[in-house]
C-alpha cells in the first residue's frame, strides 16, 4: 500500500477529479457496476487517484466499495482516494448566507463521514480534503471563514496523534489559489497562516479558463503581437499563456508560504479546460472553449506537473450533465476528457489508438473518439482567440 507521502508527486501515479454522474441530477446516483466500469477506464489510462467532492451522497461511499471489489477481483489494480468533505456556511445555498458562521449540522456530518470512511478504507483513503473552494469569497452561496477549516482540519490531525486515524493519512483543504493567500491580501489573516501550518499539503485550484473572462489581459493580446503569426500559432501561443498564467498563480501560492515562513508541499486540486460552451467562454464570449485548446491545456499542464514533481487532480475525467441541467451546451456540463457516453474527446484520442479502451464499456458503449476521429472535423470548431487594436 502506497502512503499519501509516496503517491502525491509522484507522475507515476496521475490524479484526476471524479464524478461518476450520468443524469441531470444528483438523487440519480451510478451503480455500482457504473462506477466499476468508469474505475476500469481511468485505470487504462493511467490514473491511481481519484479526488471526489462530499460525503452528502452515496457517491464516494459507492466509489470506495466498487475499488474495493475490483482489488478484490484483480490484486494488480491500484487506486486511491482523496476523500473530499463538503463544508457550508450557516443558511448556505440560501438567498442570505451567514459567512460569519459554519452549519454546524452539515460539517459535522461531512467530517464524521470522512473519519468512518478512512477507517474503514485505509488502503484507498489517502486523503482528507476538508471542504471544497469553501474559502473564496466568490463562492458566495457558501464559503466560510478559515478559522472553520482550521477548526476541523486540526480534529483530524488530533484524530491522527491519538492513533484514531492512520498517521500516514494526509489532510488538506483544497480552494482557490487566492484563498491560500496567492491574492489579495484580504485573504491574509491569522487564521489562515494556522491553517497553513495545520495541514500536511496544500491543494490549490487555477483556472485560466475561466479568467479568459473574468481577468481576460491575458487571453487577449494585441494585433500586433500576432501578426504574421498562422491561427494554429495564435491557438499555441494563447494555450502557453494560460498555462503560464496557472504557473503564476502556482507560484504566489509559493511566495506566500515562504513569505510567513512555512515549507509545505503544494499541489494542484483542481484545474481543466472545458470542450463546449454556449456563454462567456464560446463563440458568444471569449473564445476559449472547444477540444483543440483543451488537449494543448491538457498536455501542457500535465507535462509542467510531472516535470516539476506536482499532482494535478485534472477537472475532470467525465462530462457531468447535472451541473448546468438546462443547458447541454453549458461549460460545466463539458469539462471531461470523456462524454457522457464514452467518447474519447481530442486530449485523449491517442489513447483510443493505442488500444487500451479495448473491451471496456460507457454507459453501453465501446470508447471510441469524438467527432468520428475525423480530424479535419475537430480542428473546424476551433475559435482562434481574439486580439485587441492598439490604441
Amino acid at each position: 500500500m502506497k502512503t499519501a507521502a509516496e503517491i502525491l508527486g509522484n507522475p507515476e501515479y496521475q490524479a484526476i477529479s471524479y464524478g461518476g454522474y450520468r443524469a441531470k441530477s444528483r438523487e440519480v446516483q451510478p451503480t455500482i457496476q457504473q462506477l466499476k466500469n468508469d474505475m476500469k477506464i481511468m485505470h487504462a489510462m493511467g490514473i491511481r487517484m481519484l479526488r471526489t467532492y462530499n460525503l452528502q451522497f452515496d457517491h464516494a461511499p459507492n466509489v470506495l466499495r466498487a475499488i474495493r471489489e475490483l482489488k478484490q477481483e484483480d490484486p494488480t489494480f491500484e487506486m486511491y482516494v482523496m476523500l473530499g468533505a463538503w463544508i457550508d456556511c450557516q443558511d448556505a445555498w440560501t438567498d442570505h448566507p451567514n459567512h460569519e458562521f459554519e452549519d454546524p449540522a452539515n460539517n459535522e456530518s461531512e467530517i464524521s463521514k470522512a473519519v468512518h470512511y478512512a477507517n474503514e478504507y485505509p488502503e484507498i483513503v489517502k486523503v482528507i480534503a476538508v471542504g471544497n473552494e469553501a474559502m473564496v469569497h466568490w463562492a458566495w452561496s457558501y464559503f466560510v471563514k478559515p478559522g472553520v477549516m482550521l477548526k476541523y482540519v486540526n480534529y483530524l490531525q488530533e484524530l491522527k496523534s491519538m492513533g484514531k486515524l492512520s498517521p500516514d493519512l494526509w489532510v488538506t483543504s483544497s480552494d482557490n489559489f487566492a484563498s491560500w493567500g496567492g491574492g489579495s491580501p484580504d485573504y491574509h489573516n491569522e487564521d489562515l497562516e494556522a491553517l497553513v501550518k495545520a495541514v500536511d499539503y496544500v491543494s490549490m485550484h487555477t483556472y485560466p479558463f475561466h479568467d479568459t473572462h473574468y481577468n481576460s489581459a491575458f487571453w487577449e493580446v494585441h494585433e500586433s503581437a500576432v501578426a504574421d503569426a498562422s491561427d494554429e500559432e495564435r491557438i499555441e501561443m494563447a494555450m502557453e499563456r494560460a498555462v503560464f498564467y496557472a504557473k503564476n498563480q502556482y507560484n504566489s501560492v509559493k511566495a506566500y508560504l515562504d513569505s510567513i515562513g512555512i515549507k509545505k508541499p503544494i499541489h494542484i486540486g483542481e484545474t481543466g479546460w472545458a470542450s463546449v460552451s454556449r456563454g462567456l467562454y464560446g463563440p458568444n464570449g471569449s473564445f476559449a472553449a472547444d477540444e483543440v485548446k483543451q488537449a494543448l491545456y491538457y498536455k501542457k499542464m500535465r507535462a509542467w506537473t510531472d516535470s516539476a514533481g506536482i499532482s494535478c487532480f485534472y477537472f475532470e475525467a467525465f462530462d457531468e450533465p447535472w451541473k448546468d441541467p438546462n443547458h447541454e451546451e453549458g461549460s460545466e456540463n463539458n469539462f471531461g476528457l470523456i462524454t457522457l457516453n464514452g467518447q474519447a474527446k481530442y486530449a485523449i484520442w491517442s489513447l483510443v489508438d493505442q488500444g487500451i479502451f479495448e473491451g471496456l464499456m460507457r454507459n453501453g458503449n465501446t470508447i471510441t473518439k469524438s467527432f468520428g476521429g475525423d480530424s479535419a472535423a475537430v480542428k473546424a470548431t476551433v475559435l482562434v482567440p481574439k486580439t485587441v487594436n492598439e490604441k
